[in-house]
């Protein structure tokens, strides 16, 4: 089962994926987290997306594309995973349609207002050596600007500043929005409010997966 989670930045995607994967054992598949990780080995494709991140624009989809085809090939996806950041456009959700891969499709959008996505990411804070993250007000490290995990210095990503943070929405809505009505008209899209704690989001998440006859007998296995 291929699950696709739909949001602005900030909205909770990579929380609700992290929970789907320890409550369903499907991987999480993070298309930030595959740049993230291109771009610090400064693979080809890396260098490519180094150019065109932290300026609140999105990454080609040649190479996001070609980032993904890598990471869903490995064996840990052949029974089903968790999209976190892809599908961002049409022309993207046509690449992965035509991918033809195996098994039925569920969209989830996760819908949170700019004033929640502004707070919670202009406060969010990572370890570049760990990549533990926290948030200044509702998860802030033990010792200010110091990782609790393995002491190294907090940083605040480029994208998480706010100026860069408004430009980012304004790409996600023009660019992200048409895929809404495409998947709502296929039928097993859900739209989840994203605003309320992240224990009541995925709740609500989980709800929905469970009535689904196919992830509920994978999962029984």
């Amino acid at each position: 089962m291929r699950i696709i989670l739909l949001g602005a930045p900030g909205s909770g995607k990579g929380t609700v994926a992290e929970a789907l994967r320890s409550a369903y054992g499907l991987p999480k598949v993070s298309t930030g987290d595959l740049l993230r990780e291109a771009v610090r080995d400064k693979t080809p494709l890396g260098l490519v997306a180094a150019s065109q991140m932290g300026k609140g624009g999105l990454v080609d989809d040649d190479t996001v594309l070609a980032l993904l085809r890598e990471r869903l090939a490995r064996d840990d996806c052949r029974g089903g995973y968790v999209l976190d950041g892809f599908p961002r456009n049409v022309a993207q959700a046509d690449s992965l349609d035509a991918a033809g891969l195996p098994g039925p499709e569920i969209v989830i959008d996760l819908r949170v207002s700019d004033e929640v996505v502004l707070e919670r990411l202009s406060h969010r804070r990572i370890c570049p050596n760990c990549e533990a993250i926290y948030h200044l007000v509702t998860k802030p490290p033990k010792t200010p600007g110091v990782c609790d995990v393995c002491g190294g210095a907090l940083v605040q990503r480029n994208d998480d500043k706010p100026d860069v943070i408004r430009e980012r929405l304004r790409t996600h809505y023009a660019k992200t929005e048409p895929l809404v009505a495409r998947y709502a008209a296929r039928g097993r899209f859900h739209r989840v409010d994203g605003n309320g704690p992240a224990a009541a989001v995925i709740r609500e998440v989980r709800r929905i997966l469970d009535a689904e006859p196919a992830l509920a007998a994978e999962a029984g296995k």
